[in-house]
């Protein structure tokens, strides 16, 4: 079983999850980062079926590229698309949307299935305005041996996950 709010390793740095369903592991994980929940978070999946109950993922307009873009196995890509009424506000913080992700890192892809709706939040490993943790020393430096950190290799890429807005195409990130 997971503890309630763990740092991970993902594609290029390590993050922060939990199961999003939690609202007091999300704030917990918002409190770690210094983040206001008004800004969101991301979910990220082991394929895009366990998004559904989040995110409008199988919308006709845009389906298909976050299919293709998520096939690419050589990038993290993060879509930016309108949240379902299922999605708590403590994910998508003041927006109509939800980031969301479906990872090929193997790690990743075992801890959202171990979640009870397949999905997990996944936001980097740093307080704010610190550069994301890229190693469990990292982790504990920033938030202590308490923390429990899941051992395991970055995914080989060298930046956080691009982010897209699904319905204007813009690059965010």
């Amino acid at each position: 079983m997971l503890p309630t709010v763990f740092a991970y390793p993902t594609e290029a740095v390590y993050g922060l999850g939990c199961n999003p369903l939690d609202e007091q592991a999300v704030l917990e994980i918002l409190r770690l980062k210094q983040r206001p929940v008004e800004k969101g978070l991301i979910l990220v999946a082991a394929d895009m079926t366990a998004l559904k109950k989040f995110a409008d993922v199988f919308n006709p307009q845009w389906s298909d590229k976050l299919q293709q873009a998520w096939s690419d196995t050589q990038r993290a890509v993060t879509w930016v698309v309108p949240k379902t009424l299922s999605c708590p506000n403590w994910i998508s913080g003041q927006h109509q949307s939800v980031a969301v992700r479906v990872s090929h890192h193997p790690l990743v892809k075992t801890l959202a299935q171990a979640m009870p709706d397949g999905v997990l939040v996944s936001t980097s490993a740093n307080p704010a305005a610190f550069v994301p943790a890229r190693s469990e020393t990292e982790v504990i430096a920033y938030f202590g041996a308490d923390l429990p950190c899941i051992s395991g290799e970055l995914g080989g890429l060298t930046q956080p996950s691009e982010i897209w807005d699904a319905q204007t195409l813009a690059r965010l990130r």
